[in-house]
């Protein structure tokens, strides 16, 4: 019995190390040396400040930010920009890569909505702008007041969604998440190969 059981942490230690070899060791020595695209700019104090807010609300978990290889997914033609690189999130940490798609790949939301008042109001209320989102809204980033104080940045919302006593104030916080969203434009060209399958297309395959 003590042989068996030797005999199975032995094989998971193996497992185990062989898992972390192939998913952390030698990835990482393969991303060591990766530069920044050229082209990609690093995120202003007010992007980063958003980028805290996308993730404390936890944005990841229904967006993406990696379009993938048209061989993979219709990435491209949904209109979510080229395949992503290890390049192109040279200033991103930590990653926002994420896993599911419940709401679309946002790698280049700054490019597909360069409007403010368009984010704004998105965040504000997403049935405003787009009558079958199931995402939520969130209010709390906004202020409802009387009358817009010098410098306020007032968001004008469909008749069902505006205020009826006043006016709806973007805070400091939509702001700067909104700043951020539109500081996700990867359309430079890449100079670094995206991921290519290995396995080859039948174009590729056919004399």
């Amino acid at each position: 019995m003590k042989h068996k059981n030797l005999g199975f942490i032995v094989a998971a230690l193996g497992i185990l190390g062989f898992a972390t070899l192939m998913l952390v060791v030698i990835p990482s020595f393969q991303l060591a040396e990766v530069e920044p695209e050229e082209g990609l700019k690093p995120y202003s104090e007010l992007e980063q400040a958003g980028r805290k807010i996308y993730i404390r609300e936890g944005c990841v978990y229904c967006h993406s930010q990696q379009p993938r290889d048209p061989r993979q997914a219709p990435d491209t033609a949904r209109g979510w920009g080229r395949p992503s690189t290890p390049g192109d999130y040279a200033y991103d940490y930590p990653h926002l890569l994420g896993t599911m798609r419940t709401g679309p790949d946002l790698f280049n939301v700054g490019v597909r909505q360069p409007s403010d008042e368009w984010h704004l109001v998105h965040l504000y209320q997403p049935r405003a702008v787009v009558s079958w989102s199931i995402m939520p809204a969130y209010p709390f980033l906004f202020e409802h007041k009387p009358v817009a104080a010098p410098g306020d940045r007032v968001i004008t919302l469909p008749p069902p969604y505006a205020s009826k006593t006043g006016v709806v104030v973007a805070k400091p916080e939509a702001l700067a998440l909104v700043a951020y969203l539109k500081a996700l434009q990867r359309d430079y060209p890449s100079n670094q190969l995206p991921f290519r399958s290995p396995r080859k297309t039948a174009e590729e395959t056919t004399p």
